[in-house]
């Protein structure tokens, strides 16, 4: 299959995954009702942030919130595109509906990871994302410019797309793990590091968030990259860490779906 044939497939899972949200409204209402409660209850640190004046590294009240709302943003997407996904792989492996995919012609890693989409869950995130972004901006000065907005852009895209291995590797240890509520645990603790500004962790947890374990590649570097504090070499390896870690992750699901022994067999 080309890459048209996977886009095009991706737009059907889309469509039929909110057809379903549709179809029970209730069901979906509850579901933005519940995320808006969980958004309400991570932003009451930041009226805590802004009652205190509280700076962090040099960092301003006003620059804090970009950090808050590009991790609000990103979350936003990963609870669309792949926490419906992520959080089903460990059930798809347990009662064997894997086995499905896996005589399908399409690759098993993109019809686990990516069939289910659920708007309910992200439209909350992305919109108060797009609201703190917007309103520390304006606070805090900071340029308007085609390039500031290109480049945070860039970088929450490069984010978006990275957040995929990051999530994806430690799920894929589901296929030798039965008890999975642990390992998803960790994942979504993974996730929270960024819900802050990568600066309140010392130089030594940095540098594994950035080139090791590149969590903080994927909510920090777009709102660094506004406040002209973004150091080229943090740049340059975002550039490069999304190929890589996607290669990895899909180096790691071939590899685990050949020692994959179907639960139903």
């Amino acid at each position: 299959m080309s890459i048209r044939d996977y886009l095009k497939l991706y737009g059907y899972f889309v469509k039929n995954s909110i057809i379903a949200q549709m179809q029970y409204r209730t069901n979906f209402i509850m579901s933005m009702l519940t995320e808006v409660a969980f958004v309400f209850a991570k932003s009451l640190y930041i009226i805590v942030i802004y009652s205190a004046g509280l700076s962090i590294n040099g960092l301003e009240p006003q620059q804090i919130l970009m950090f808050i709302g590009s991790y609000t943003l990103v979350t936003g997407v990963m609870d669309a595109v792949y926490y419906p996904n992520i959080a089903s792989i460990p059930d798809y492996i347990r009662t064997a509906s894997l086995d499905i995919d896996l005589t399908k012609p399409v690759n098993s890693l993109f019809m686990s990871a990516f069939r289910r989409f659920d708007l309910g869950l992200g439209i909350p995130n992305v919109i108060a994302g797009m609201i703190m972004v917007v309103v520390s901006w304006t606070r805090s000065g900071a340029a308007v410019s085609l390039s500031n907005i290109l480049g945070f852009i860039g970088f929450s895209i490069l984010g978006c797309i990275l957040a995929f291995p990051i999530l994806m590797v430690p799920v894929t240890f589901s296929f030798w793990i039965i008890k999975s509520d642990a390992l998803l645990s960790t994942i979504w603790a993974m996730w929270d590091f960024n819900n802050m500004p990568m600066t309140i962790y010392n130089r030594a947890i940095r540098t594994i968030g950035v080139f090791i374990l590149p969590v903080f590649v994927i909510t920090n570097l777009a709102p660094m990259y506004v406040f002209g504090i973004l150091p080229p070499l943090y740049a340059a390896y975002a550039v490069i860490a999304v190929p890589i870690f996607l290669f990895i992750s899909v180096v790691f699901w071939k590899f685990a779906i050949k020692k994959y022994s179907s639960a139903s067999s």
